[in-house]
């Protein structure tokens, strides 16, 4: 009979072997795990290696104070009440010396963003100009670019000033984070759209709408840009009111086909001002709105990126809406996780929603505001709505308020498009919506980025901590 053998692995558990440092003249001692909680890769790990009967603390020429945090973060795993006396750069820059940066990172990074409790923390404000005419949140960690006349600025996580580009445009309108390091721009009064690198500082490609066979198709200028993992779109427009959207290739920055090209001066036919792009259907939305002496009007395409066909479009005023026949959207955005779309009325400020699961010729759902507390808010024709993170913030002028989803009783199924799914609230103070109109904001890293018309600067908002500890800054 053969004799079974079963292998045994015993659990490892931490090291606690004792370890001395000397930093810059202060000794700290602490252990092995806690040195290695650092990651593998960190700086401090390596200390790990020593011959356990190396007695002779190790010196390190930093600066102590600074150490005693982040030996306290090591250890917990949250910000001690000392780090207060520091900035955010110098634990930053220590963190990033010792190879621990990413550990900091995550006991820095804001609290999940709750738009009721969400407050003004910051401020950019780039040097150069501070007035911004465009920005991108668009790596996702709380980092943001600004583009401010020619130029863009960018800002990490800790929203410390990286490094500032030169491009060769005038003015940047349209400015979208493609990749780690590159940004796609484009300006409303020069032609082509241009990728500049970030870690060169150099342009390294550009695109035009061309057309042999068209000689309106010429000089054509950046409106709007989304892109997805592999592609980039850029809608353009000609001196002629030709437009379209143009699908380029992330990997070569050539064209690969071109969407929805339209020509002259009505509504149905103006240029994207907004793209959107849908991972999981890969279509891409696009809207357009206008104003006048009788109000706004405009439109919502979807388009398939794979055959470039159309496929959903409606039209304000019109489109079925008798009773809402006057009340146009002012702007429209996308809850992709919920595949809902969201927009704001330009005369009621009321919120539609629709299922972009089942689009039909009138498929929108009005919010009802069931909050009693909150004062009363009416459309405006400067409105912006923004989804994120679950929620739709809406802007009204220099108001800012949030809508909410409602939590259902245990054991119901949300539902996104019930007139009752939904609570609103204001996010600002009375004082805060003083401060001039809100005309684009975007949400990245658990923030919210908000510009406003001739107002310097870009504000950024989170929440306080939601266990209700103070903020150390």
């Amino acid at each position: 009979m053969e004799e079974s053998h079963s292998s045994f692995t015993p659990e490892i558990g931490p090291d606690n072997r004792k370890i001395k440092l000397n930093v810059g003249g202060k000794l700290f001692e602490t252990t092995v795990s806690t040195i290695q909680a650092g990651g593998p890769d960190s700086t401090l790990a390596a200390l790990a290696a020593r011959e356990a009967d190396d007695s002779n603390p190790v010196f390190i020429d930093r600066d102590p104070e600074i150490f005693s945090v982040l030996l306290s973060v090591l250890r917990s795993n949250r910000l001690p009440s000392t780090a207060r006396r520091f900035s955010k750069q110098e634990l930053a820059d220590e963190a990033l010396y010792y190879g621990i940066e990413s550990r900091l990172k995550s006991v820095m990074a804001p609290s999940p963003l709750i738009g009721i409790d969400a407050s003004l923390v910051a401020t950019i404000r780039p040097a150069a100009d501070g007035f911004s005419s465009s920005f991108t949140a668009g790596a996702g960690d709380g980092s943001v670019w600004i583009a401010h006349g020619g130029q863009i600025s960018s800002y990490d996580w800790n929203l410390t000033h990286t490094g500032t580009v030169r491009t060769h445009l005038e003015q940047i309108t349209s400015i979208r984070h493609v990749w780690p390091e590159t940004a796609a721009i484009g300006s409303e009064t020069a032609a082509g759209l241009h990728f500049y690198d970030f870690s060169g500082g150099r342009h390294v490609g550009s695109v035009h709408w061309t057309d042999p066979s068209d000689p309106r198709i010429y000089k054509g200028r950046i409106i709007a840009i989304a892109d997805s993992i592999n592609s980039v779109f850029a809608s353009f427009e000609c001196q002629h009111r030709e437009n379209c959207i143009l699908v380029i290739d992330k990997s070569t920055l050539q064209v690969r086909s071109e969407i929805g090209r339209l020509s002259g001066n009505s509504t149905k036919n103006m240029v994207p001002r907004k793209l959107i792009y849908l991972p999981e259907s890969s279509v891409i939305v696009s809207s357009a709105v206008s104003s006048g002496a009788f109000g706004f009007s405009g439109y919502i395409k979807l388009w398939d990126t794979r055959s470039g066909e159309m496929v959903w479009e409606t039209n304000e005023p019109g489109s079925g809406r008798s009773n809402r026949f006057v009340d146009s959207f002012a702007d429209v955005d996308v809850d992709i996780e919920k595949s809902a779309i969201f927009k704001v009325c330009s005369k009621s400020g009321d919120i539609g929603v629709a299922d972009l699961r089942n689009l039909s010729d009138d498929p929108w759902v009005y919010l009802e505001d069931n909050n009693p507390g909150i004062r009363n808010s009416v459309g405006v024709g400067n409105s912006i709505i923004n989804c994120y993170r679950g929620q739709v913030f809406v802007s009204k002028d220099g108001e800012l308020e949030v809508w909410s989803r409602i939590k259902e009783r245990e054991g119901m199924i949300e539902n996104v498009f019930e007139q009752g799914s939904y609570r609103r609230n204001f996010v600002d103070k009375v004082e805060d919506s003083k401060r001039g109109i809100i005309n684009r904001m975007e949400g990245g890293g658990d923030r919210l980025f908000v510009s406003r018309e001739d107002v310097e600067g870009i504000e950024v908002w989170e929440s306080s901590n939601i266990s209700g500890a103070t903020s150390l800054w």
